[in-house]
């Protein structure tokens, strides 16, 4: 089963906030993302029912192997991306705000190309 975009940034946030703070719980993504916590508490439950993450006996929340695949993939995307249109001239700003959109829906070959020809060279 396809993740919904919302998923993909859901886990991707999770990857972030796991390395920012070690732990993640349903309130820090709420706040990192403005979301309701009602709204991210059942993004949580679908997640967890399709085996992305797992949630502890105290809340915190985990990536399995599913989704840790899932938010590095997408998180590789958004920074090579932003990257990039940094290296075309576009503010920073703008730069991210389009590579969160652009992440969700680029086709695998086309990231490869980007990828290869455009920034292999100075990570």
């Amino acid at each position: 089963m396809a993740i919904q975009e919302s998923g993909e940034d859901y886990l991707e946030t999770i990857l972030i906030l796991r390395e920012r703070n070690g732990v993640v719980r349903s309130i820090d993504i709420a706040n990192e993302l403005g979301y309701s916590k009602p709204s991210v508490s059942r993004a949580m439950s679908i997640l967890k029912r399709e085996g992305h993450i797992e949630i502890d006996e105290s809340n915190h929340i985990t990536l399995t192997q599913s989704g840790m695949a899932i938010a590095d993939k997408i998180y590789e995307r958004h920074n090579l991306l932003a990257r990039f249109f940094e290296k075309l001239g576009v503010d920073k700003e703008t730069a991210l705000n389009d590579a969160c959109r652009i992440e969700h829906v680029i086709s695998p070959i086309t990231f490869q190309k980007i990828k290869e020809n455009f920034l292999s060279g100075d990570e």
